[in-house]
């Protein structure tokens, strides 16, 4: 047999070996990484794997432990898991919820906001659906809420930690884009590339991001209108909104102004990723301390819980390398190009099959897997193909946003009923998260037909 299209056909049983294993329940990392060895033992014997490659692993790693960029990432789940600890999101859903509990919805609505600005606060969807849920459902349920109604929004408003800066997720997609566009625009022979950065993909985020908050708090306002019951006003008497003026200013305005130092900075070009996310994990500690909550017990539990996420993070990165270099050397990489650009349509074929690969996969991986494992192999072909690389990360941000509030795999769904009680079934949850899945299908229409919803943003700063 021809060795090249050996080489291929044991790329393709190894990344859907890959995906057996871990439907299996075997640790993401440790599967990358093993199955890889594997494939590329069987491919020495075959003569189509050189072992010598594996030499490039040591360079990889070394690469990661020294890229300033990637230092942002324990410090933003330091920030995200510090704030969560100072209560300031039961404080901001306490005080929402009187601001806007005259009207029908209002506390769905406040639900919306406080889940967006946790967003933007954590940027780990895992932390802001289970804090969310712990908070809100309770709360929505004493108030009379659809159950439904009450999971969707909560589900939905969860997930936007996936695509609203500074999602940690954005971090990886901004840094692996950077490098794989200037190696495809080298190749192309432009050897001045326009440069991709991470603040750039924060950029093209927003817009986005801010549009799915306004569609929500939309379909919330729609609820409110043709079905009353499913979410009533919940009318705070006059003696408590006597003081919400004031009670607000303290529980908002602290964390907005926190949020809006770290983003404005990285977006207003004044710091970058890495500068604004120390001052961000330094200011969370602040006011944790200026609210009373600082204490050793809760820095040990924040740093405990830093660093498990961050080894977890970076554990399947180094896995992932493995895989991505046997997978390379094995030829699949050719296998993908020619399967890509054969597709009809062109880039836009090629895009989409893409999306919706990457969507099946949201139901039995990871974010991180996701990107780790498929968007080296997918990116520099669509690169290559004239996809604007801005677009492209937000795109698969969205997507993979979709992915896991889709019934009946959903990450998000899966967490909000491990913290939900047993009067609500899980058919509730799926049943509420529906309309909301529906909706952000729409807007990925909306940024696939529109593009400069994304790009506009990027272009005016920088």
């Amino acid at each position: 047999m021809d060795p090249v299209l050996l080489g291929e056909i044991l790329s393709g049983v190894m990344f859907l070996g890959v995906i057996g294993f871990m439907l299996l329940g075997f640790p993401v990392a440790f599967t990358l990484a093993g199955s890889a060895l594997v494939f590329a033992l069987i491919g020495m014997n075959f003569g189509v794997f050189d072992m010598s490659n594996l030499s490039a692993l040591a360079g990889r790693y070394t690469g990661y432990m020294v890229n300033e960029v990637l230092v942002a990432v324990p410090l933003f789940i330091f920030m995200g898991v510090m704030l969560e600890r100072s209560n300031i999101a039961e404080q901001l859903l306490s005080n929402m919820g009187k601001l806007f509990g005259n009207m029908r919805g209002g506390l769905g609505i406040s639900v919306v906001i406080v889940g967006a600005l946790l967003a933007a606060a954590t940027g780990v969807v895992g932390a802001t659906v289970v804090t969310m849920g712990l908070i809100s459902l309770p709360a929505m349920l004493r108030a009379g809420y659809d159950p439904k109604l009450a999971c969707g929004t909560i589900c939905a408003s969860g997930t936007l930690g996936q695509i609203i800066p500074p999602s940690t997720i954005l971090i990886f997609m901004g840094d692996m884009i950077a490098g794989m566009n200037s190696q495809v625009q080298m190749s192309l022979g432009n050897f001045a590339p326009k440069t991709v950065s991470v603040g750039d993909l924060f950029a093209g985020a927003f817009i986005p991001g801010m549009l799915l908050v306004v569609v929500y708090i939309g379909y919330i306002l729609f609820k409110a209108a043709v079905d009353p019951e499913s979410c009533p006003a919940t009318p705070v008497a006059p003696e408590e909104r006597a003081g919400l003026g004031r009670e607000l200013l303290v529980a908002l305005v602290p964390p907005l102004l926190l949020i809006v130092a770290v983003l404005g900075s990285i977006l207003g070009g004044i710091a970058t990723p890495t500068e604004a996310s120390s001052v961000g994990a330094v200011g969370a500690t602040v006011l944790a301390a200026a609210r009373r909550r600082l204490t050793f017990k809760v820095i040990y539990e924040v740093a405990k819980q830093t660093a498990v996420i961050t080894s977890m993070v970076f554990i399947i990165l180094f896995g992932a390398s493995v895989f991505a270099i046997v997978f390379r050397q094995l030829g699949g990489d050719n296998l993908v190009h020619e399967m890509l650009s054969a597709m009809p349509g062109g880039w836009v074929g090629a895009m989409i099959t893409v999306m919706v690969l990457m969507f099946f996969l949201g139901f039995i991986l990871d974010a991180f897997e996701i990107i780790f494992i498929v968007l080296p192999i997918t990116a520099p072909i669509l690169l290559r193909l004239g996809v604007d690389p801005i677009w492209l990360g937000v795109m698969i941000g969205v997507n993979l946003q979709t992915s896991f509030m889709t019934p009946p795999f959903g990450f998000s769904l899966f967490y909000l009923r491990g913290v939900a009680p047993n009067s609500v079934s899980t058919m509730m949850i799926y049943r509420g998260i529906i309309p909301f899945v529906f909706l952000q299908i729409a807007v990925i229409a909306l940024l696939f037909i529109f593009p400069q919803f994304v790009t506009w943003l990027p272009d005016l700063l920088y």
